[in-house]
């Protein structure tokens, strides 16, 4: 039995096989878990991706910042499932004026979009299935995270929003731990991912990363950052909640 038998996941943020959500969709399925996507904009790509998955797949669509689709998603995952075991979010979008430099002269309306998408959704989504989390057994939410603890080139109001996302994360985890939800984060080293083309020295920085990684890294191979997210999903980490957990090589903590 694999360590999501009987689980039941949504996973959200799929939009190429070389995505993390992919991946942990993929590896969740692999591990026994019954899958549910979601899609932004494109459902029809994202239906054909979940074609190459292990097992046919619903495929939901949901903007989350939509209140309308939040407020209608729980009653449409019940057209699938009674309840959710875990939930993966995988969701961030930063306009072109808020990255590549223009930290100085990136308006509201930019950030507000970067804010709302990247940030204040990981909230919106948990609050929007909570009542299928509460019916699911021992539930868990996951969220994909770059690290934010230094300012990286080019990412610039990403770097905020990720780093509102670690916060959002935390409040998460003290809100609903006494509901029996645990909420985590992921923070993979660079991949290339769509969300790779934000940092603008990454081609520049991957020999770097990869020399500084005592155990080495891969930005080709989302398979690690995946397997951590299903860990993570699973009930193996039961008093585990408000972490983040570094799938980077160890680059973190090495100070280059």
């Amino acid at each position: 039995m694999g360590v999501l038998e009987g689980r039941t996941v949504l996973v959200t943020g799929v939009i190429t096989t070389s995505s993390i959500a992919f991946h942990v969709a993929r590896e969740a399925q692999l591990a026994g878990a019954r899958v549910i996507l979601t899609g932004y904009g494109r459902l029809r790509l994202v239906e054909r991706l979940a074609g190459r998955l292990p097992e046919p797949v619903p495929v939901l669509e949901l903007d989350v910042t939509d209140p309308a689709q939040l407020d209608s998603l729980a009653g449409r995952l019940g057209e699938h499932t009674g309840h959710l075991d875990g939930v993966l979010h995988s969701i961030a979008y930063a306009p072109p004026a808020a990255l590549g430099g223009n930290f100085l002269d990136t308006g509201w309306a930019d950030v507000a979009t970067t804010l709302h998408t990247s940030t204040y959704s990981l909230k919106a989504l948990t609050t929007a299935v909570l009542p299928l989390l509460e019916k699911g057994k021992d539930s868990a939410v996951v969220g994909l995270d770059f690290d934010a603890s230094v300012a990286w080139d080019g990412y610039d109001w990403m770097g905020v929003a990720k780093a509102g996302l670690e916060s959002t994360a935390r409040y998460l985890a003290r809100y609903l731990g006494p509901r029996g939800i645990r909420v985590n984060l992921v923070a993979a080293g660079p991949l290339r991912t769509m969300a790779a083309k934000d940092l603008s020295g990454f081609d520049e920085n991957r020999p770097v990363w990869a020399d500084n990684a005592p155990l080495g890294w891969q930005d080709r191979d989302p398979t690690a950052a995946a397997r951590a997210c299903v860990a993570l999903l699973s009930d193996w980490f039961p008093a585990t909640t408000g972490e983040i957990v570094h799938v980077d090589g160890g680059a973190h903590a090495m100070g280059f």
